[in-house]
């Protein structure tokens, strides 16, 4: 059995963060520990209403305190480069890592 991996939520350069995971307990496909590449994820509890996310959210009135279920990367990456990259955190395989320019 492989060891699953929790990925330390991501800050972004304006201070939005957000937990983003993928592995066989979380909302993500493939839903298994350590794939290569996912290509949805689960997002949770981002620190602001984030409307690129709303459509997946598990409780929509308490859009910082739920989780989004089998989020595409792609909208994954888009908040991410919303926000101004990231500064600190970890993703899943499959997702680019847009870091934050050095000025951040």
């Amino acid at each position: 059995m492989e060891k699953m991996i929790i990925n330390k939520a991501i800050v972004c350069a304006d201070g939005f963060s957000m937990s983003v995971q993928g592995h066989e307990g979380a909302y993500c496909h493939p839903r298994i520990n350590n794939a290569e590449k996912y290509t949805e994820v689960e997002v949770g509890f981002p620190s602001q209403r984030e409307e690129l996310l709303m459509e997946w959210a598990e409780s929509p009135n308490r859009p910082t305190e739920t989780v989004y279920a089998w989020v595409p990367i792609t909208v994954v990456r888009d908040v991410i480069a919303k926000h101004g990259g990231i500064v600190q955190g970890e993703l899943p395989p499959g997702i680019p890592f847009l870091r934050a320019p050095p000025d951040q």
